[in-house]
């Protein structure tokens, strides 16, 4: 009574247990990366939207793939390819808003650590 195409490639489950860790550790350093900013005594500015904004996609993609990782559906090879193709694709939007943020931050650390009258 198996509705499952036979002819279906599934992923072992260990294997999905391993990729649902991964995704929910990297998850989490993502979601302490935006807190950690957040409390960050610089005070935030309009321009910091280019970094936040990636990072917040980033963020919402990653919770999706963990999302459709949970479901039992993603031993199927098509479901788990589709989960990991979203949290790869989140993952690379939530690096680049952390390397824009690191890159602002330190742009406007050295603005306001710069010597007046220096040259």
């Amino acid at each position: 009574m198996d509705q499952q195409d036979p002819k279906e490639e599934r992923v072992e489950p260990v294997f999905r247990n391993g990729t649902i860790t991964i995704v929910g550790i990297l998850l989490a350093f993502s979601l302490g990366f935006i807190t950690h900013w957040a409390a960050n005594p610089i005070p935030w500015q309009t321009y910091h939207l280019i970094a936040v904004l990636p990072i917040l996609v980033g963020i919402a993609l990653q919770i999706r793939a963990l999302a459709i990782l949970l479901d039992i559906k993603s031993l199927q090879r098509s479901i788990h390819d589709r989960a990991s193709r979203i949290f790869i694709a989140g993952l690379i939007l939530a690096a680049c808003g952390v390397g824009l943020a690191i890159l602002l931050d330190f742009f406007d650390i050295s603005a306001k650590s710069a010597l007046p009258g220096a040259s």
